[in-house]
């Protein structure tokens, strides 16, 4: 029976929801219950503890007693010094005063008490015009971390101005320095018909406390960052591109780098963290139209290279454009990035349908924006393994159904060959007639086909979503040229490249392995050395063509620990979050 407790000393939470249980009609046990645990004296204690760890919270604000403390001491060691003689206990009070680390501590807690850690700005000259146009006076510590902004001189005012302020840096943090300022004087020297480079050699000889006297640009705050994430689809060292505006600031990543862009304001360098990374100062990049521009350049300068190394457009003797605390290398000071053109076309080649890699070479890979799709029930990412025939993707693939064939499954392929007595359709093939496999051909139906003894052959779409619809993992090992159909937001695959070791080592371990050659299905051979080769080349040739759809790369060394890799690999697909296209979870 639920007590009245008007007349008990009950927190108004507790009461409230004693009155609301009383006028519950019900007898039940859950009602008794939860009637026994609001009385409870214990339940009523802990709420009052509860509420006075909050309120105190709310009210109580931790601020030093005294900011004199070191003075304080000083006094009760000469007060001390006079009587040390009556007792040991005088004595040791005496010592444990005069430690350097308990006078650093007090010294310490005085210049905290005392704000001593704000830069104290210089007051303004009394003689000082007052019609002159408005300065602001920022000071900055300088440390080992740069300052984080660049400048350069105006083209048409021939004055030092800030290029850039970098998101993070210590001058994006206070707050009081942006891009356009004009700068006037650093550390009471005059920077007026001085050069980029001598403003940083200035900054490099300081010490301490950097003031910078700036004539503000009214209208041009900093700007918020901005979320969008990023996959680097290219290697990126800041130290071999001699066109960065500054090679201090700049940001080094490699392929497949997920990068935080945060400033894209200017049209061809870019402001960009490492995901992940503590550092919160962000640094430059080429941005994707800088980038493009290299590529094709390098692509009309030598069609047939296949390095993937960025080719640089030619340089022009311009503004500098750098940051303080270190000065850049001379080539940077000096030099800057001549825009690449943005509408040169790649020369278009008469390709086979089958084999349209002169297409694909087409396609720009520099940046692909991205974000984390994370795993769900009903949500089973097929697994794709992609490679150079011969490399041993299939074999993966059957070892990896054989570990779990309930789990891993592989769709029935299509064929218009005639059906054996001995075969069951849809077990082995599904079979139909060529009409139809052609006409389904036609209408994109298929993500990959082939002809082989007069008979098509091929994987529907829908064969594959009937797998994934099941709760089951794809297992798909496709040609190459089928990515194009796959990789949607559909689908949303995860693709592993199987690429072969050197050489050597893929000659020694397929011979000892008693490998069959795959170059003809009619034969039980060995490989040739000349398909050994050609394993090495196709390989090269699908990654520079593809590999910006690579979730991951797998060395099929020995086949043993390259199927312990990709059993990894799908565990991970399955239960963790994994950076996609961001096209597939909007």
């Amino acid at each position: 029976m639920i007590m009245d407790c008007a007349t008990e000393s009950w927190d108004p939470a507790l009461t409230k929801l004693l009155a609301s249980l009383k006028e519950v009609q019900s007898d039940g046990e859950d009602v008794a219950f939860l009637s026994e645990l609001l009385q409870s004296k214990q339940l009523h204690a802990l709420v009052q503890v509860h509420n006075k760890i909050v309120a105190r919270g709310k009210d109580d604000k931790f601020y030093p007693l005294l900011s004199n403390a070191m003075q304080v001491t000083l006094d009760v060691l000469e007060m001390l010094a006079d009587i040390a003689a009556v007792s040991k206990e005088y004595q040791e009070i005496l010592s444990l005063l005069q430690r350097p680390h308990f006078q650093a501590i007090l010294c310490t807690h005085d210049a905290v008490a005392q704000k001593d850690y704000y830069p104290h700005l210089p007051d303004i000259p009394p003689d000082a015009d007052e019609e002159e146009e408005t300065v602001k006076i920022v000071q900055l510590v300088k440390s080992d971390e740069p300052l984080g902004a660049t400048i350069k001189t105006d083209e048409e005012t021939g004055k030092i101005v800030i290029a850039r302020v970098m998101h993070g840096g210590a001058a994006d943090r206070s707050g009081l320095i942006h891009a356009g300022d004009e700068v006037i004087e650093v550390n009471g020297i005059s920077v007026e018909n001085k050069t980029p480079a001598d403003v940083l050699a200035i900054l490099q000889s300081s010490e301490g406390t950097i003031t910078f006297k700036l004539v503000p640009s009214f209208g041009k705050g900093g700007s918020r960052e901005s979320k969008v994430r990023v996959r680097a689809l290219f290697n990126y060292n800041s130290s071999d591109d001699p066109y960065i505006p500054c090679k201090e600031a700049g940001l080094d990543f490699k392929k497949g780098d997920i990068l935080h862009i945060v400033s894209q304001d200017d049209a061809y360098w870019w402001q960009a963290r490492r995901e992940g990374d503590r550092v919160m100062r962000a640094g430059l990049i080429p941005s994707r139209a800088l980038q493009e521009g290299r590529i094709i350049h390098e692509r009309q300068t030598d069609p047939q290279t296949m390095d993937g190394k960025p080719a640089l457009c030619s340089p022009t003797t311009a503004n500098s454009d750098c940051g303080p605390k270190t000065p850049c290398s001379p080539n940077a000071t000096t030099t800057t990035l001549l825009p690449c053109k943005s509408t040169p076309k790649v020369k278009k080649i008469i390709y086979d349908i089958k084999e349209n890699d002169d297409f694909d070479r087409e396609i720009i890979p520099t940046y692909e924006e991205v974000a984390r799709l994370y795993p769900r029930p009903g949500l089973v990412r097929p697994i794709v393994l992609v490679g150079a025939p011969g490399v041993g993707r299939n074999e993966l693939r059957r070892r990896l159904i054989a570990t779990d064939p309930e789990k891993y499954v592989t769709p029935v392929p299509f064929t218009s060959r005639p059906q054996k007595s001995s075969e069951q359709n849809g077990k082995e093939y599904v079979f139909v007639s060529r009409e139809k496999m052609e006409q389904d051909i036609s209408d994109a139906k298929f993500i990959e086909h082939g002809e082989y003894k007069g008979n098509l052959y091929g994987t529907s779409a829908e064969s594959v979503e009937t797998v994934i619809n099941s709760g089951r993992v794809c297992v798909l090992s496709p040609h190459w040229q089928a990515l194009k159909m796959l990789r949607t937001p559909r689908l949303r695959p995860y693709i592993v490249f199987v690429r072969p070791p050197p050489l050597e080592r893929l000659m020694e371990t397929r011979t000892a392995a008693n490998a069959r050659s795959t170059f003809d299905k009619d034969s039980s051979r060995a490989f040739t050395e000349e398909e050994f080769h050609d394993i090495i080349r196709s390989s090269n040739r699908i990654s520079f063509l593809y590999s910006y759809m690579f979730d991951e790369e797998i060395v099929n060394d020995d086949l043993a620990s390259a199927l312990t890799q990709l059993l990894k690999t799908s565990w991970k697909v399955q239960s963790e979050p994994l950076w996609v296209p961001a096209s597939w979870v909007q």
